[in-house]
């Protein structure tokens, strides 16, 4: 359902209490005041205050001094959702889910990332990976990961979102659309995404494309409808980075253009924080990443840093870094030097 939250939009899981959206919120019910509909909502009746849709809530809290808060990012806005945090992460290939828990909580993300296939619902213990995502912390992106034609990854996609409309997870709107070429490279088909693009938005579906770092290619998905273009840094799972970070500019420029609010998302490829920061300095939106953290021989460690790298590189995006020079330049005054002129 949707609510105004402090002044903006937003969608929230259906019948949660003032209690609740505090808790899928993150936010210790202690420290802050609630409004619903300009009445004031006092702690005790947190529990026993429900939100309906269309409701008008201010959450506040206390700060220092009256000065407005000029270090407040702005939020992440894909099709209908949107998140502070910038860091999207895949629940894929961890030791266990115990581990995966940790994992995801470590990284600050609040959008994971799950594929719908019967053997990923699942671990060797039958356990469902479901028990282990809070519903009220994250927004679940169900993905076609593995497949290989439209048809399938249609499929997939509407699958995705019958069960998570089960759920009443607000995820239900959304996909990560995959379609592969081939085994080996793991690269997107080009035609077959573009085709499913099309087809999804037109079923009412905000797609989030992954793609090859091909500018054409990443206007032509925008131009078809997609909520989000997500060009790979390299290939799924290699580790490599950023390999063509001049590809990416150029489709930061285009897609931005006329739309500098437009999302675009690194997807693929990132082996280590500074691979997540490189994104981020370029100009990208955020990352998504999956192996990155769960292949790290510290995945808990790993994913603290992919944290900060995300607010690190998007800090110095916006700070501008210096030109890069020929020679050097020194950073301590020359005048009064007891050193006569060289």
């Amino acid at each position: 359902m949707t609510i105004t939250l402090n002044g903006e939009s937003r969608d929230v899981p259906e019948r949660l209490t003032v209690a609740e959206l505090l808790h899928h919120l993150g936010i210790k019910p202690e420290h802050v005041a609630v409004e619903r509909n300009r009445d004031l909502i006092p702690r005790a009746r947190h529990a026993l205050t429900r939100i309906e849709p269309g409701d008008v809530l201010e959450v506040v809290t206390l700060v220092g001094g009256g000065a407005p808060d000029l270090t407040e990012a702005p939020l992440l806005t894909i099709g209908s959702h949107r998140f502070r945090s910038r860091l999207l992460v895949g629940t894929g290939k961890y030791a266990t889910l115990d581990l995966m828990r940790d994992c995801l909580l470590a990284s600050g993300c609040e959008v994971v990332t799950v594929a719908v296939r019967r053997e990923r619902l699942f671990d060797r213990e039958g356990r469902n990976l479901l028990d282990y995502l809070d519903p009220e912390r994250y927004t679940i992106l169900p993905n076609t990961a593995g497949c290989f034609n439209a048809e399938d990854a249609l499929r997939t996609a509407r699958l995705g979102r019958e069960l998570l409309s089960n759920l009443g997870n607000p995820g239900a709107d959304w996909v990560k659309l995959e379609v592969l070429a081939d085994t080996r490279t793991l690269l997107p088909d080009p035609v077959a995404t573009l085709q499913a693009t099309e087809i999804l938005v037109t079923e009412g579906f905000h797609v989030l494309c992954y793609t090859s770092d091909d500018p054409i290619m990443a206007r032509r998905l925008k131009a078809a409808g997609a909520a989000s273009v997500m060009p790979a840094g390299s290939p799924i799972g290699s580790g490599q980075g950023v390999l063509n970070p001049n590809n990416i500019r150029i489709i930061l420029e285009d897609l931005k253009a006329d739309d500098p609010d437009y999302p675009v998302i690194i997807d693929a490829g990132v082996g280590t924080a500074s691979d997540v920061a490189i994104a981020m300095e370029l100009g990208c939106d955020g990352v998504l990443l999956n192996t990155g953290i769960a292949g790290a021989r510290d995945p808990l460690r790993m994913a603290e840093a992919m944290k900060l790298a995300v607010e690190a590189g998007r800090l110095a995006a916006g700070a501008g870094r210096i030109a890069r020079k020929l020679y050097a330049t020194a950073s301590s005054p020359t005048e009064g030097s007891i050193v006569g002129p060289r």
